[in-house]
């Protein structure tokens, strides 16, 4: 139910017209300004309304880049593995839900044990090098 949610409202914020309804909102806040005496409150309620858009929408970005930086990488996993054409379900994997990325990374994971060995040389030169580069960004 949340990736469905957070799948809708992250379309519907990254449309020109959520920029342009929120260009709107700070334009007529600041217009109001001299109306309120430039007042604490009048302060307040915007700098509210951001933070809390900011704090909802941090998660929601997460979120969204989370999925699809993992089905874009069990995508290329998919054409570096086949050599015959990709497998037509991979082309929707952003549409599927968690546990089915899940299970499809636990399947390129036992085909990547599988064919270590069998593997040239320059490949595994390759895999170390991005083991390294991963263990490095998550310290």
């Amino acid at each position: 139910m949340f990736r469905k949610i957070a799948n809708y409202v992250s379309i519907l914020m990254g449309a020109p017209a959520a920029f342009a309804a929120a260009l709107i909102l700070v334009i007529g806040w600041a217009v109001t300004g001299p109306l309120f005496n430039f007042s604490n409150t009048w302060q307040l309620f915007i700098n509210t309304g951001t933070t809390i858009m900011t704090f909802l929408m941090v998660f929601l970005i997460q979120n969204t880049q989370n999925r699809d930086g993992k089905a874009l990488q069990l995508k290329l996993d998919e054409l570096i593995r086949s050599s015959i054409p990709a497998r037509d379900n991979f082309l929707d994997l952003e549409d599927m839900t968690d546990q089915e990325l899940t299970d499809l990374d636990n399947e390129f994971k036992l085909i990547h044990d599988r064919y270590q060995n069998k593997a040239p040389l320059g490949v595994h030169k390759l895999h170390k090098k991005i083991v390294e580069a991963q263990t490095k960004r998550h310290k």
